[in-house]
């Protein structure tokens, strides 16, 4: 099995400056804080990337710019989905995918479709691509949830190896452990089940918080990955009060507004989010503080 998709990905924010500009030196910064924390891979222009509000000529400028200054040479999943099978295909077309390791491509969204539409997508998805997919799973954006069983089948296509569950239903990531391939990756989608869905078969989290706490993020992800899980889920305590408040307000909203808390960019986000108000910051505020979240950044 490839194992460089095993352990911590992180779902990389996309830094704005005042005036809602990509802030390249902030993603720099990003870029150089998760890699000396020792996350596995980067994935670029997932939700945590604010993609529906990121230009198409961004996008490439990000990917270009991540390519140029990946310091540890990380894997790098791409962000390629979208809920019009032809336009995401096509737009591969536009892609320079040298440098790209993976994409990340959504279960399509807002139109709702059936077992056998999800299936032909993915199909004309993973036919179309040059690199590995893995699938997204996300049922409270897209309106839909990918089962067990339409995921396991598409298992079964050469070139999608993996799936991004974050369903959040623990029933359903055991279905997919039990019955996929011994070489497709269930990997959390979601931060704080992500030590229970390697106790069951995962292989690793695509993660938000890792932007923050990218070196007590991957030690605790490790662990579990090594079988330690009783360190792993008093690791996993340290995350419990402040997770919720990275998504009270819209993600990345929260993320983004603890990494300038750190001083590492703005929290600038674009509309339809706002930053977050001062409630929550300083709440986040008070948290941090309280469970010393800051002692744990490298």
């Amino acid at each position: 099995m490839d194992t460089k998709f095993h352990g911590v990905g992180v779902a990389i924010v996309t830094p704005f400056n005042a005036d809602y500009s990509v802030d390249f030196d902030g993603f720099g910064r990003i870029i150089r804080h998760i890699s000396d924390g020792g996350v596995r891979y980067i994935v670029l222009q997932g939700t945590t990337g604010e993609s529906p509000t990121v230009t198409k000529q961004e996008k490439k400028q990000l990917l270009q710019y991540l390519k140029e200054n990946n310091p540890k040479n990380l894997p790098i999943v791409f962000g390629v989905g979208g809920n019009v099978t032809a336009d995401v295909v096509s737009g591969m077309k536009d892609i320079d995918f040298e440098g790209v390791d993976a994409i990340l491509s959504v279960c399509p969204y807002y139109n709702k479709p059936g077992k056998r539409g999800v299936i032909e997508h993915f199909t004309r998805v993973a036919d179309a691509s040059p690199v590995p997919v893995v699938l997204y799973n996300i049922p409270f954006r897209t309106g839909i949830n990918m089962s067990a069983e339409t995921i396991c089948e598409l298992a079964q296509h050469p070139n999608i190896i993996g799936v991004k569950e974050a369903s959040c239903v623990i029933e359903q990531c055991m279905e997919i452990a039990r019955d996929k391939p011994d070489d497709f990756l269930l990997i959390s989608g979601d931060d704080v089940q992500a030590v229970p869905i390697i106790s069951i078969g995962g292989v690793g989290v695509m993660s938000v918080i890792a932007n923050a706490f990218p070196a007590k993020f991957t030690t605790m992800i490790d662990a579990a990955l090594q079988g330690d899980f009783a360190f792993a889920q008093k690791e996993l305590g340290h995350f419990l009060r402040i997770d919720p408040l990275l998504y009270e307000e819209g993600n990345p909203v929260g993320v983004k507004n603890i990494l300038e808390i750190m001083g590492l960019m703005s929290a600038e986000v674009r509309l339809p989010l706002m930053k977050a108000s001062d409630d929550l910051s300083e709440r986040q505020k008070a948290v941090l503080q309280r469970d010393r979240l800051l002692e744990l950044v490298a």
